[in-house]
Order: structure tokens, then C-alpha cells, then sequence
């Protein structure tokens, strides 16, 4: 399995500073739902997102929202250029923090406009933030599900 959406009940205990009683109980109707698959690796029961589930989309966009990824790249997106996709890689990605933020950008960049945008949103939120641009062509190659990614913009066509 994918390591970018699991976590077990001792790591999501400290995570979120609550007992492993009261998160037990709530991955457990989780699980009942459906939203949360779980393994068992070793002496760990993971649990992972059910991607597959009809609400996942929903509740992915939600948390988006609540984070404020979606104000700030409608914002920018129009004065990027001919962009098509926009990702964040890493721990982020696995909802860990990290002081280095990784995107991955997709489409025909306005790379000044971007490295002006980055240096002001690093100072903001007081991280480093690395990225890679990829015309369409050359993301054609990548396999995104094999590597920690998560879709924060897709182009509508």
C-alpha cells in the first residue's frame, strides 16, 4: 500500500496529542464507513483513505479548503502561465509538516512570476519552497500514484 494517506494508532496519538482509547474508537467507525482501510503490518494495525470511497473526493476538497491551499492558487494559477497541474510532494503529502515544502508544477510556467511568488510566500509562512516544472509531455512518464503526491489543482478543460 501507498504510504501517503496511512498512519497508526501510536503515531496518530502523538500527532494529535489525544488518547489511543478516543482515536481507536473514531478509526474504527471510520473503518465501519468504509472512508478507512486498514492492514496490519508486523505487531501495527496502518490505517489508510479509502480513495475509492464517494465521499472521499468531497472530504479531500474540504480539507483543502480548510488548509487555504485553494485561495491561494486560484489567486495565482491565472498569472502562472498555461498551467495544467499542480502538486505537493513529500511529507506534505503524507499530511506531515516538514520546514520544506515540495511542489511539483505541470504546464507551460511563468517562472519569474513564480520565483516572486515563492520568495514572498516563504517569508509568510516562514518554510522553504522547492519546485519542479514539467511540460504535459514529461508528466506523461511520471507515475504519480508510486511516489507521495497530492493533486492541488487540475486544470478544467
Amino acid at each position: 500500500m501507498n504510504s501517503k494517506t496511512q498512519g497508526y494508532l501510536r503515531g496518530l496519538e502523538e500527532e494529535f496529542g489525544e488518547s489511543s482509547n478516543a482515536i481507536r474508537l473514531e478509526l474504527n467507525k471510520f473503518e465501519k464507513s468504509g472512508m478507512l482501510k486498514s492492514f496490519v503490518q508486523g505487531n501495527k494495525k496502518f490505517f489508510q483513505a479509502n480513495v475509492n470511497h464517494p465521499l472521499f473526493n468531497e472530504i479531500h476538497n474540504l480539507i483543502i479548503k480548510h488548509i487555504g491551499f485553494d485561495q491561494i492558487i486560484e489567486n495565482v494559477i491565472e498569472k502562472l502561465g498555461d498551467i495544467n497541474q499542480a502538486y505537493v510532494l513529500g511529507d506534505f503529502a503524507k499530511g506531515k509538516d516538514n520546514p520544506v515544502i515540495d511542489l511539483m508544477l505541470i504546464g507551460n510556467i511563468n517562472k519569474i512570476y513564480l520565483v516572486e511568488l515563492i520568495e514572498k510566500a516563504e517569508k509568510i509562512i516562514d518554510r522553504r519552497i522547492r519546485y519542479i516544472i514539467y511540460d504535459r509531455l514529461e508528466s506523461v512518464d511520471w507515475n504519480l500514484v508510486e511516489i507521495d503526491s497530492l493533486l492541488l489543482w487540475n486544470k478544467q478543460d
